[in-house]
């Protein structure tokens, strides 16, 4: 599942073909808007929240009694799940994926921005956002972001393990499994661990913001940076990640070989319960499970 930095990027890519275009057409290929046309309406901002992108949009002016009116206004809300992408290409241009994989087209006199293959799809007034995206904890690369707020979360439930707790959209928005396995193992903490046990959420906090900070701009991926906070990684010879899809290979600070384990999350509520299993990678050594003498996972 795409992680903060790689929807935050995407937004960025959005906003500077979109914004202030006006749309020449739209075609939403999911049922629910297959009939909705926007054509005509202007694209004001595109911007992530958390894992989410939202795409505003005003209509076109309009009068009530011969007195100009507010524009209606509407939002775009996509995620991307586990293989979404948005694609930007020049008016005309040939998509890089296959066609039946698209599920929103938006054409504008300089650019086609086609959605592929995304997760959740739908249109909301602007004004009911809220309803969508309200329930998200602060956002680790957003205006709102509140470290303090985002711990009190997190502490809230203290049995929980903290790589559990982490991935909690509703504690705090944009870390996946990948900054949540790097940020554990630069604090030393195994994510199977309480939050009760960790002595210090903010540091493992701190360390995914700036980690996702990190990676926002071009090439791979990367969570081995320097003292200087700036991505080495592959450049320097180093793997792209201290113990992420790391298995069986050295620790990169005491050789012991990377271990994987699943951790598992309830999902749902109601009679929609379930659960989710996820893959965590860490050191035994470097990240020992409080009680099992670091041999659990």
């Amino acid at each position: 599942m795409p992680e903060g930095d790689s929807v935050f990027r995407a937004a960025a890519q959005l906003h500077a073909a979109l914004a202030g275009q006006q749309l020449i057409s739209s075609d939403f290929r999911v049922p629910r808007f297959a009939t909705l046309k926007l054509g005509g309406w202007t694209v004001t901002e595109v911007v992530p929240r958390g894992k989410h992108l939202l795409m505003r949009l005003e209509g076109p002016a309009r009068q009530r009694g011969g007195i100009p009116a507010e524009p209606d206004r509407l939002t775009i809300h996509s995620h991307l799940k586990m293989e979404g992408t948005w694609q930007v290409y020049p008016p005309g241009g040939r998509w890089r994926k296959p066609g039946f994989t698209a599920r929103c087209v938006l054409r504008t006199a300089t650019a086609d921005a086609v959605g592929f293959s995304l997760g959740i799809l739908e249109v909301v007034r602007s004004s009911e956002e809220d309803s969508i995206v309200g329930h998200l904890g602060p956002d680790l690369l957003g205006p709102d972001w509140d470290l303090a707020e985002a711990e009190r979360r997190i502490r809230a439930a203290p049995d929980v393990p903290i790589g559990v707790a982490l991935l909690d959209q509703r504690n705090l928005a944009g870390i996946g499994n990948i900054y949540r396995c790097e940020a554990c193992f630069l604090s030393g903490v195994h994510p199977a661990a309480p939050v009760s046990a960790v002595p210090d959420v903010a540091a493992i906090i701190t360390d995914a913001k700036l980690l996702l900070e990190a990676n926002l701009g071009a090439g791979r991926r990367t969570t081995v940076l320097n003292q200087r906070g700036v991505a080495v990684g592959r450049t320097s010879g180093l793997p792209g990640y201290w113990v992420y899809r790391r298995e069986h290979q050295p620790c990169l600070k005491c050789r012991t070989p990377v271990r994987r384990g699943v951790l598992t999350k309830a999902t749902g509520t109601g009679t929609g319960t379930g659960t989710e299993e996820r893959d965590i990678y860490f050191c035994p050594t470097c990240q020992p499970l409080p009680g099992a003498g670091g041999s659990a996972g």
